[in-house]
C-alpha cells in the first residue's frame, strides 16, 4: 500500500478528518475528533495504530514491520512500516481495528451510534459495489 492509499482508505471511514495538529510533518486522521491513525510524512512510509492489547504482543511477534507504537502508549498503539512485509488485508485489517477500538471506546454514545449506523451503511453499499 503507498501513501495515497493509505490516506484513501484512512479518509474512506465514516466522519473522519484528517489534520495536522503536530506541525507540519505528520497527518493525524480522527473520527469525531478522537485519533486513530497517525501517518508521518518521512521516508519510510509509517502508519501508528490503536490495537486491541491483547492482539498487541502476537502482531509484534508476526511481523518485524510492526513495533510499539513511536511516541505512544506502547499497550494500546503500533508503529507499522509499510514495507510490503504485511498482506494488504492485514493492514486494512489493523486500520479497521484502530478505527472501530476508537469509535468504541472513546466516543459518547450518540456519536458512537451514529458512526456504527455510517459504517454498517457503508459496507453494504461496498458490497452491493462488490467490493470487499
Amino acid at each position: 500500500m503507498n501513501r495515497q492509499a493509505l490516506n484513501d482508505y484512512l479518509n474512506g471511514k465514516p466522519d473522519t478528518t484528517a489534520v495536522r495538529p503536530f506541525g507540519p510533518d505528520v497527518q493525524v486522521f480522527k473520527v469525531r475528533g478522537k485519533m486513530f491513525a497517525l501517518v508521518p510524512d518521512e521516508e519510510p512510509l509509517r502508519v501508528s495504530l490503536k490495537a486491541d492489547p491483547t492482539e498487541v504482543p502476537f502482531l509484534r511477534e508476526k511481523y518485524t514491520a510492526v513495533e510499539p507504537g513511536y511516541h505512544l502508549n506502547k499497550k494500546h498503539w503500533n508503529t507499522v512500516t509499510l514495507d510490503g512485509t504485511i498482506p494488504p488485508d492485514e493492514l486494512r485489517y489493523m486500520i479497521d481495528m484502530s478505527f472501530r477500538l476508537v469509535v468504541r471506546h472513546n466516543l459518547k454514545k450518540a456519536d458512537r451510534e451514529e458512526v456504527l449506523s455510517q459504517l454498517v451503511d457503508s459496507i453494504q453499499n461496498n458490497q452491493q459495489d462488490g467490493q470487499p
